[in-house]
């Protein structure tokens, strides 16, 4: 079967058009990482991040996996916020004030942007 060159190019036109729609819906995503004081401990870590998980579209981040988190571990709090208001942030961070451990809210892109 042979393909007319209109047709090729259709053919590159729809993958790339995939392939940005990934590369979007990857570039897309929001996070907020918590800053915490220096030496604050994991345990102390994971309050807060239980704490304020309640936050409509501000999704804790899932545990690492493959090992036991020890108390001395350095543990980033990161919250999915790609879909979160205004609001929702606003609501994230009065959560997080209540700990005076914790500094500031850092919010990003996927790609640190």
């Amino acid at each position: 079967m042979r393909m007319t060159a209109g047709a090729a190019l259709a053919a590159v036109l729809a993958l790339a058009g995939t392939g940005c729609a990934a590369f979007d819906a990857t570039f897309g995503q929001r996070e907020a990482v918590v800053q915490f004081r220096p030496q604050t401990p994991t345990a102390v870590r994971l309050k807060v991040r239980a704490a304020c998980s309640h936050v409509p579209q501000a999704t804790p981040e899932p545990l690492p996996t493959g090992h036991q988190l020890a108390a001395d571990d350095i543990y980033d709090v990161r919250y999915k916020v790609s879909n979160a208001s205004d609001g929702d942030l606003a609501r994230l961070q009065v959560c997080l004030q209540k700990f005076p451990s914790v500094v500031g809210i850092d919010l990003s892109g996927a790609a640190g942007s």
